[in-house]
Formats: structure tokens, sequence, C-alpha cells
């Protein structure tokens, strides 16, 4: 018996796709995430970004929400933010 083929995404494209970024506290964090999301995705808007500081203060997440176009952007773009030594998690 052979399996039903399964999608490559269960995302349908393009897309509204938020992605939270996490690292610790320190300056130009924002600047870099910003500059990053918007090579990999021109049309973002850096002022969009929603920001949260924990409670201790030493960490910050931003929440950016992109117009995805494909897979392979979001893969491109998860790879670059994961691999930034000023970046955590990318979840």
């Amino acid at each position: 018996m052979s399996q039903p083929q399964q999608p490559d995404s269960l995302l349908t494209f393009p897309c509204v796709f938020p992605m939270k970024v996490m690292g610790r506290r320190e300056d130009g964090f924002a600047q870099t995430v910003a500059d990053i999301v918007v090579k990999h995705a021109p049309d973002f808007h850096p002022e969009t970004i929603e920001m949260r500081t924990s409670k201790q203060g030493r960490y910050i997440s931003f929440t950016v929400t992109i117009n995805a176009k494909s897979r392979e952007q979001l893969d491109a773009l998860y790879s670059e933010l994961s691999k930034h030594p000023m970046v955590t998690m990318v979840l």
C-alpha cells in the first residue's frame, strides 16, 4: 500500500507570516533584526516590529510579520536570523 503524498508545506503562498526573534537585550539588536528581515522581504516595514522585554529586562523578543512569497524565502530568513550571534532563538 502506498502512502498518500504529503504537501511540501501546510502554508499557501503568498501569506502573512509572523516570526518571533529572541535574544539578549543589547544595542543594535532591533536594527540588526530589521536589516535581515528587509533583506529577505523588501516590502517589510520595520516600524511594524512588535517588541517585548523579559520580566527582568535581560532579554527581548521581536515579532516580525512579513508577506511571505515562498517556503524558500521563509527558510532563508529563518536560517540567517538563527545564525546571527545576537539571536538566541527564532520561532
